[in-house]
């Protein structure tokens, strides 16, 4: 069995990352899919950027929620998230923001830029689940081979 990752924050809990991310989802704008993705970025000093998805009518300009954290990070100055939580669902779900909701591969390669450490926290039925961002994407393409 692998060993779980050690969590960064004694004040913010991967299920208070996720309520975070969860509060953040209901503000998407989703007219097209009606799936709601939230995302809460966790820092150093216990801050918190939270994101939304946001579709467009041409679907290609739809940014994820994972990536509009990336854009508020970098504008904010920021740039060594140490966990991101991530949750959505579509409006019509029993299960609403209680089934895994992982990174698309995109969302995954634009974490990885600032860093492939970091934990990523998804809902379950079984409550929260952490994985580290380099085990959901091996073999990123990076600048540095490690």
């Amino acid at each position: 069995m692998a060993a779980k990752p050690n969590w960064p924050s004694e004040k913010i809990s991967p299920e208070d990352l996720l309520s975070l991310a969860r509060e953040a989802a209901d503000r998407a704008y989703v007219p097209y899919s009606r799936y709601h993705v939230g995302a809460a970025m966790l820092f150093e000093n216990d801050e918190v950027i939270q994101a939304c998805n946001v579709e467009n009518a041409s679907y290609g300009v739809t940014i994820c929620a994972e990536r509009a954290a990336v854009v508020i990070m970098v504008s904010q100055g920021k740039r060594n998230p140490l966990a991101i939580a991530v949750t959505g669902s579509h409006e019509d779900s029993d299960d609403y923001f209680r089934i895994e909701c992982p990174p698309c591969g995109a969302c995954r390669q634009a974490l990885t830029e600032f860093n492939p450490n970091m934990l990523v926290v998804m809902a379950s039925k079984d409550g929260a689940k952490i994985f580290e961002l380099k085990k959901l994407l091996p073999h990123s393409f990076t600048l540095d081979p490690e």
